[in-house]
């Protein structure tokens, strides 16, 4: 008794032969959710009965041949099996009933009679489809394991060739760095007891001089992707170590040390760079000055989404499309790229931190790449920074900052009751966390009169600006002050003294 049974959902798993009413396993990959090479409604082949590989079935007949118009479960295939068993058995007197009989009236009972295990086996069907739909829809992770039959070993490969393999090597360290210890096992946790091993200053070295690069634009040990002989020295060395001790000895705790380093006196001395200072320490190498650098992209992003208010702080969650030109991955993407085309997300999307942005290595997000974003096709530990006039094109212009100057300025026009000096001191604290002096203040409101003299002459111009962006204007607000405003906002987020740390 032979059932062949298929879900319609073109995958490995919605294919099923059952013998006698038991499933038995067929061929294929292995993987259920492997897709069918061709769609059965398009499929040509024509269907033999009793056929494999051009080999008939002979000797025999088939006693019975249904077709059914939906899927057949396990519970199906074991009722279809026992149907004449059962049909048979109803016939009979209990007295009569052979052990078989009774194993087919309990099947039929419990599929179509019992309301108990009628409901149970309903809810397994919907949780099994349900669990299918949850693995159909994620990701396939390979994993990798050890393997417990054979030490791990690798070859040394005369010029890299896979094919030229000399002398045989086993896990261990550099012997120019400290060795592992001999209670440790040569598996990725002995390697992760070495990292943290007080005879190993490497690791809290290089982290700490990381947190300094971060925070101090340079660090301790300017090339923080080298710490060997073709490295720079560290400007301070004992800083270096003592930085390191602390960090190790406070339990690896990173915002401890974090903060040490931003309520030090050398985080928090002023920026500000004297002739003698210039002459004597150009580069701030010995900290004669507080950090002054230009902020990272991501940082300028988010700076500018954080101060509008349009940031969304959710945590976690699928990559998102913020704004990007158009055509920017079509001319690098091949015809069946399933990346092919770039469509921005709507809502939330648009306005989540930069580090949630989806990023297409061939043709990484241009606001980012402008300015110095690594493409990520490599790691990249110190990033360059240069300064060109595109990065001004992308903070005057870009959709995402346009928007974010509107949304500013919508924010100070309702928040200070029809002032002006309200307004521009709104948007000062909000950008610059001081507020303006005289000569700035009498800066900006000649700016922003010249502004709302141009769009009062001209309002389709002021509606146009305040289009930009997927977040609506505020429709109580009176289009040219907005739009003077909002160019305000633009030209104070494109100040040094907001993108430079």
């Amino acid at each position: 008794h032979v059932i062949f049974t298929y879900d319609g959902n073109r995958s490995e798993r919605g294919l099923r032969i059952y013998i006698n009413g038991n499933v038995v396993p067929s061929y294929g990959t292995g993987d259920d959710l492997a897709p069918l090479e061709t769609p059965i409604r398009t499929t040509t082949a024509p269907l033999y009965l009793g056929n494999r590989d051009k080999e008939f079935f002979e000797g025999g007949a088939i006693a019975d041949f249904r077709v059914l118009n939906r899927r057949t479960d396990e519970q199906d295939a074991r009722l279809l099996f026992a149907a004449d068993t059962i049909e048979a058995a109803a016939r009979k007197e209990i007295p009569d009933l052979s052990e078989s009989d009774r194993q087919a009236l309990l099947t039929y009972y419990a599929a179509n009679v019992d309301p108990a295990i009628k409901d149970a086996v309903a809810q397994l069907h919907q949780v099994d489809a349900e669990r299918y739909e949850i693995v159909r829809r994620s990701a396939i992770t390979f994993v990798q394991q050890e393997r417990t039959d054979t030490k791990p070993m690798a070859h040394v490969l005369y010029r890299g060739l896979y094919d030229q393999m000399r002398e045989e090597v086993h896990p261990n360290t550099p012997a120019v760095l400290p060795p592992m210890p001999q209670s440790a096992p040569r598996n990725r946790l002995g390697l992760a007891e070495w990292l943290v091993n007080p005879a190993n200053p490497l690791t809290a070295r290089v982290t700490v001089n990381r947190f300094w690069q971060h925070i101090f634009g340079t660090g301790l040990v300017k090339t923080a992707e080298d710490f060997g002989s073709q490295g720079e020295p560290p400007s301070h060395p004992e800083l270096l170590d003592w930085l390191a001790v602390e960090f190790r000895e406070s339990g690896w705790d990173v915002k401890k040390t974090i903060r040490l380093m931003v309520t030090s006196a050398t985080y928090r001395q002023s920026a500000a760079a004297t002739p003698e200072k210039i002459e004597h320490d150009r580069d701030n190498r010995l900290l004669s000055r507080g950090p002054r650098f230009r902020m990272d992209a991501e940082m300028i992003r988010d700076y500018a989404l954080a101060v509008s208010g349009l940031l969304v702080p959710k945590i976690g969650g699928p990559s998102v499309k913020p704004y990007q030109p158009p055509k920017v991955w079509e001319t690098v993407a091949m015809d069946v790229s399933n990346t092919r085309f770039y469509k921005a997300d709507t809502g939330d999307g648009l306005y989540r931190r930069s580090l949630y942005t989806f990023w297409k290595r061939s043709a990484p997000p241009p606001s980012m790449d402008i300015f110095d974003a690594p493409s990520r096709e490599e790691c990249v530990v110190r990033r360059e920074r240069t300064d060109t006039p595109l990065q001004a094109l992308v903070t005057m212009d870009d959709p995402q900052f346009v928007e974010a100057a509107r949304v500013l300025a919508q924010n100070a026009l309702l928040a200070s009751h029809g002032s002006v000096n309200r307004e521009m001191s709104y948007m000062a604290s909000r950008l610059l966390a001081h507020n303006f002096d005289d000569k700035e203040r009498a800066v900006v409101l000649r700016s922003y009169r010249d502004y709302l003299a141009y769009y009062q002459s001209d309002p389709s111009d002021a509606t146009k600006l305040l289009s930009v962006g997927e977040s609506k204007p505020v429709a109580t607000l009176p289009a040219p002050k907005v739009a003077a405003m909002t160019m305000v906002a633009n030209e104070l987020m494109n100040l040094d003294e907001v993108l430079v740390k």
